[in-house]
């Protein structure tokens, strides 16, 4: 009797197996994933729809309730490094995002507490961080849920979310300068450093304020290992930068009839902008 039950038990089971169709998810997932700084911030969620319902201030998301931002299990946010968050240091790692929307502005919640499926067991002693950000109304409605990056700079970019006819965001960053500094140190002070080594140093201490005379130093070894019109280009940036014009005119003009010959024409335009700048 107990094996004839166990057998039209696992008759019952195929049968059910059989019976399930599989059909498009009604709140498809999505990931976006955004180089910042020396790391990449990565954000997995779902994307419900619209369908003709009203969201926000409603039944369904009621202002002032902490919201799930989506739909089944809360986003998730991805940190490859250290970064900030509103201003905040953060370690990396991945963390949870929840929200309380109203009209005037969200609340966003970054919790320790990644793996929630909605908020039914959300606490609030899990938050890392909480903070408050504008509301802004959009002329166009968002028919799906949408998570993504904007105002991007080489260390910076902004969280948006953006659904029916609301937006808000948050920015992260990444200082690398610590990282990249102590990098340069190192590596500079091996006796046999490469060409890419040096011009590499020598364009970010151009580019970010650092000792230009140093900076010149490197240029002035790239130069003599490989003379082409990038590297007399850099170095005649810096020696203009410096207040060296007749270094910076010299280079320009050797580095313009070698761009030329390469029919490189932005290196021509560079090259020309720093002869007419030092005249």
């Amino acid at each position: 009797m107990k094996k004839l039950f166990f057998t039209l038990s696992l008759l019952f089971v195929g049968v059910l197996t059989q019976a399930q169709i599989k059909t498009p998810n009604a709140s498809p997932s999505a990931s976006v994933i955004q180089e910042i700084g020396l790391g990449k911030a990565t954000i997995e969620y779902s994307r419900p729809a619209l369908k003709g319902r009203k969201m926000f201030g409603a039944e369904l998301i009621p202002y002032g309730k902490v919201w799930r931002t989506g739909a089944n299990k809360i986003p998730s946010l991805i940190l490859s490094q250290d970064m900030t968050i509103d201003g905040k240091k953060i370690s990396a790692g991945t963390y949870g995002i929840a929200t309380i929307p109203n009209a005037m502005e969200w609340t966003i919640i970054i919790t320790k507490n990644a793996a929630q499926w909605g908020v039914y067991e959300y606490k609030e002693a899990e938050d890392l961080m909480r903070f408050n950000v504008k509301a802004e109304k959009l002329m166009n409605k968002e028919e799906y849920f949408t998570m993504g990056f904007s105002d991007f700079t080489p260390t910076s970019a902004s969280v948006v979310i953006t659904w029916e006819n609301t937006q808000v965001k948050f920015k992260l960053a990444q200082d690398p300068s610590e990282t990249i500094m102590a990098e340069i140190k190192a590596k500079t002070a091996d006796k046999d450093a490469n060409i890419e080594t040096l011009q590499g140093a020598a364009n970010y201490y151009l580019e970010n304020g650092k000792d230009l005379n140093q900076a010149m130093e490197w240029a002035n070894k790239v130069v003599e290992k490989d003379k082409q019109y990038w590297t007399l280009a850099l170095r005649a940036k810096i020696a203009q930068k410096l207040g060296k014009c007749e270094i910076a005119k010299e280079d320009a003009k050797v580095g313009i009839e070698l761009a030329k010959k390469d029919n490189d024409n932005s290196y021509v335009m560079t090259l020309s902008k720093i002869l007419t700048t030092c005249k």
